[in-house]
């Protein structure tokens, strides 16, 4: 889509505002030193300038979400069942209905959904709770105009100014944003009377993503990631050392974009019930602990190794190259240890230079 045109900061809120009437809206706002993605409300502030602290994919991926409810009811004795009750269990899906648009989430954040896609909507697997979530929410992303220091999206495929996932991409100029459709759906919200026609600032917003661009540095080659942490798999040292610092908190993986695990379990009261999906953590002791107790990756070095080889080596031989990762740096920057993936994947690159 080739379509642009321009949105005044100023007409921001009244354009949610009348988002509101058809959708939910969420949009980052600040809380405490972070900021995270909450519903809109008239009236209510927003924080566009601030990298947000937490990713967009719980618009499409619940943090916690209920799959289906239950109730246990019993039949009158049937003579066919030797004058027994038969008990009888009646279940009702939760399949998501509302439409949501997240305004404001930056390009790594919307392209997080598309590593989900390529799991969770295919011919063998339909996940129908993430996909009716990812049909019915449209993403208007904001460009980076100040990438910071942990960013490495171009090393990921990725830019400042990607597009990928979003619906309409929203690059800040004077005054407000260049606004252009990604999508025929982007396209459609972009007819409000909020959006004026017209590319007057054009090059000011391709001056801003170059900016950007040339800010981020050069883009760190992972190209040859996936054979260089393959060839390191049984290799406990260089492993050991990757995790020193680690304490296995977790805060990589809910801060993701591209985590997709989960745990399921059955919450009950009586005769009724609920099933229920949340997040889960590959950093997390219990999250490969088996029902024996033996635990086939009891240490942290051997948690970290499949994070870290999930992403840059076994997720791309799945999936036409393709890496799980966006590059926003959330795991770099929020993490207490200062553990940095950029880092342990280039020591994986260079370990066969260096030590052999």
């Amino acid at each position: 889509m080739s379509q642009q045109k321009f949105l005044a900061s100023q007409s921001i809120g009244s354009f949610l505002e009348t988002l509101l009437r058809e959708h939910r809206v969420l949009v980052p706002l600040c809380e405490g030193d972070s900021v995270v993605f909450r519903p809109f409300r008239k009236g209510g502030g927003l924080e566009l300038t601030r990298m947000p602290t937490t990713s967009p994919k719980e618009a499409t991926f619940p943090r916690v979400e209920t799959l289906m409810s239950f109730t246990q009811k019993v039949s009158a004795p049937q003579e066919e069942d030797g004058g027994k009750e038969r008990p009888e269990i009646e279940l009702t899906e939760h399949l998501p209905q509302d439409s949501t648009v997240v305004f404001g989430s930056r390009p790594c954040g919307a392209k997080g959904k598309t590593i989900f896609s390529r799991v969770y909507d295919t011919e063998a697997v339909k996940d129908p709770y993430f996909i009716a979530r990812r049909d019915n929410t449209l993403f208007i992303s904001i460009a980076c105009s100040a990438p910071e220091t942990t960013c490495f999206c171009t090393s990921v495929g990725g830019g400042p100014a990607d597009s990928t996932g979003s619906d309409i991409l929203l690059i800040p100029v004077t005054d407000g944003f260049m606004a252009e459709a990604v999508t025929e759906a982007g396209a459609k919200l972009m007819e409000s009377a909020f959006f004026d026609a017209g590319t007057q600032k054009a090059e000011e917003a391709q001056a801003v993503v170059e900016r950007a661009e040339t800010k981020l540095g050069q883009a760190q080659d992972f190209s040859n990631a996936r054979e260089k942490l393959l060839k390191l798999f049984d290799n406990e040292s260089f492993w050991e050392e990757m995790s020193a610092k680690c304490i296995s908190c977790g805060t990589c993986t809910y801060l993701c974009p591209t985590c997709y695990c989960f745990n399921i379990t059955d919450e009950t009261a009586g005769n009724t019930g609920k099933r229920v999906r949340t997040w889960d953590n590959c950093m997390d002791y219990l999250f490969t602990l088996e029902a024996s107790t033996h635990n086939p990756r009891s240490s942290k070095a051997k948690r970290l190794k499949n994070r870290v080889g999930h992403k840059f080596s076994y997720y791309p031989s799945l999936h036409e190259e393709h890496i799980a990762c966006c590059g926003c740096g959330r795991c770099i920057k929020s993490c207490p240890a200062a553990v940095d993936i950029r880092q342990i994947v280039k020591s994986a690159q260079e370990y066969e230079d260096v030590n052999i």
